[in-house]
């Protein structure tokens, strides 16, 4: 055997194990991820905003919590969605205008309807929802954990 062929012999061995190391530590994270990544995140009681007991909201209006940063709505079936108080566009607090039956930005004009969804630009995206619990009754909404929503992704209320 020549000395090239003993140096190519050793880095072809050395470059095997440097691949099959790697795929097995991909293999192992892959693993890692699949038991570990499913778990939900627990929200604990006292991380939630409380807005109230369900009677305390009316189907077919708009309640804003400024403190929370976000307006609910309760749907005539008795579904409840929390929508953030922050515009897609840039950020600017958006406002419901009662005759028009829409959120409204003042900073750029865009607009959105009752579930958040664009309904003129230029934001692009719908409103960013909250997680909603009920829990005996009473209302509480996740206004650390938004859902961000993608573009022209539905509206999907949230049920505790």
């Amino acid at each position: 055997m020549k000395k090239t062929d003993i140096k190519n012999t050793n880095r072809r061995n050395f470059l095997k194990k440097i691949i099959l190391f790697l795929f097995g530590a991909e293999a192992a994270f892959l693993v890692f991820d699949f038991f570990n990544g499913n778990k939900k995140e627990n929200v604990e009681p006292e991380d939630l905003y409380e807005a109230g007991h369900t009677h305390d909201f009316e189907p077919g209006r708009i309640y804003p919590f400024t403190s929370g940063k976000f307006y609910i709505y309760k749907f005539d079936d008795g579904g409840i969605i929390a929508i953030s108080y922050r515009c897609t566009h840039l950020g600017c607090t958006i406002n419901y205008s009662e005759s028009d039956k829409r959120f409204i930005c003042p900073c750029h004009a865009s607009a959105f309807n009752i579930k958040g969804e664009v309904l003129s630009p230029p934001a692009t995206r719908p409103l960013d929802m909250l997680p909603v619990y009920i829990k005996n009754g009473i209302v509480k909404v996740d206004i650390n954990h938004p859902k961000k929503r993608k573009r022209f992704e539905r509206s999907q209320l949230v049920y505790g």
